[in-house]
């Protein structure tokens, strides 16, 4: 009997996740920390990585993918501005480290908006919460998707970074 019960059981676990089931899109999040040594894929491969236009999130599709999705937008438009042409290496670098930083701060007060759980870095603070970031990163070489190009997405929310603390 307990046989035949975790059979009908797993039947209908496959059944809900074929049938009718709308996928939710792969929110490559949180994004790497930029360095020296993904720098040069971070700018010049960003139109190769995801974007997240509201048309990929179904209604049904949890808050806190959207939230992922608009973090991500956010900081590869930063990036761009970052990688601008005749940017030096190491302003490039400390741009992209601030709009790093900055998105994923926004994406933390973002998830404390709202009534669900708050993602698990955002917990901690300063660089606890970076770090726990950069740990979780499932693109740390900022690598693009292969036949992939992204559409150019407005984010609503601009970005200055201070080259002074560089």
């Amino acid at each position: 009997m307990f046989t035949l019960g975790v059979m009908v059981m797993l039947t209908l676990v496959e059944i809900r996740g074929s049938v009718g089931h709308i996928s939710e899109p792969d929110v490559s999040f949180p994004p790497a920390r930029p360095s020296l040594a993904n720098l040069h894929a971070l700018c010049t491969q960003g139109s190769g990585r995801p974007r997240f236009t509201s048309s990929v999130f179904a209604k049904s599709v949890p808050g806190y993918q959207r939230r992922r999705g608009s973090a991500v937008n956010r900081v590869e438009a930063w990036y761009s501005m970052c990688c601008a042409p005749g940017q030096a290496q190491e302003q490039a670098l400390c741009c992209a480290t601030q709009a790093w930083e900055y998105a994923l701060n926004v994406f933390c007060n973002d998830e404390y908006g709202v009534k669900d759980m708050p993602h698990k870095c955002c917990e901690q603070w300063e660089e606890s919460r970076l770090t726990c970031f950069q740990s979780e990163a499932p693109n740390p070489a900022y690598l693009p998707t292969p036949g992939y190009t992204a559409p150019s997405i407005a984010v609503n929310l601009r970005f200055s970074w201070d080259p002074s603390t560089c």
